[in-house]
């Protein structure tokens, strides 16, 4: 059975088992490893991407469920304006330290920023973090992050999340 949807953009035609999930299908297919994969069981949000607009944890979707959609990876989405901002701001407030939660704590972030117009309160952002998990930095920078990402883009003028 042939599954269609779009990864980045990109035209995508599998034969894999439909139960296959698609982290693998994205990290052993695609070989787009910056999804990462924590808990595999949905708790720790390192896994997160795009489902047609919407976060979700990669490591419970199967990939039948995908026909017909559109999956941004963090691959994807750094690229993008807003993309290149939320990493700025990562970085700009040491919301970085190994790295493996990074992916998941920016695609979520994306999520947040866009259901509050780019304009979150800080408990905005704890709630719409709450199901990320960091080990290394704390959640103080990364909650920094979000509100200076919102910063950012009003500084410049424009708000992308509108």
């Amino acid at each position: 059975m042939a599954i269609n949807f779009t990864v980045n953009g990109e035209k995508i035609t599998t034969e894999l088992n439909p139960l296959t999930r698609l982290i693998d299908f994205l990290r052993d297919e695609l070989k787009l490893t910056g999804t990462k994969e924590g808990c595999g069981e949905g708790e720790c949000g390192a896994c997160a991407v795009f489902l047609d607009k919407k976060v979700v944890n990669s490591c419970l979707i199967p990939i039948a469920l995908c026909e017909g959609k559109e999956i941004i990876t963090i691959e994807g989405y750094t690229k993008t304006e807003k993309g290149k901002i939320v990493v700025q701001a990562f970085l700009d407030e040491g919301a970085v330290q190994c790295g493996f939660c990074t992916p998941g704590m920016v695609m979520s972030s994306e999520a947040i920023l866009s259901s509050t117009k780019g304009k979150p309160t800080e408990d905005d952002v704890r709630k719409g973090l709450s199901g990320n998990l960091c080990r290394c930095t704390g959640y103080d920078h990364i909650v920094n992050a979000v509100l200076r990402a919102s910063d950012a883009a009003s500084k410049e003028g424009k708000n992308l999340w509108q």
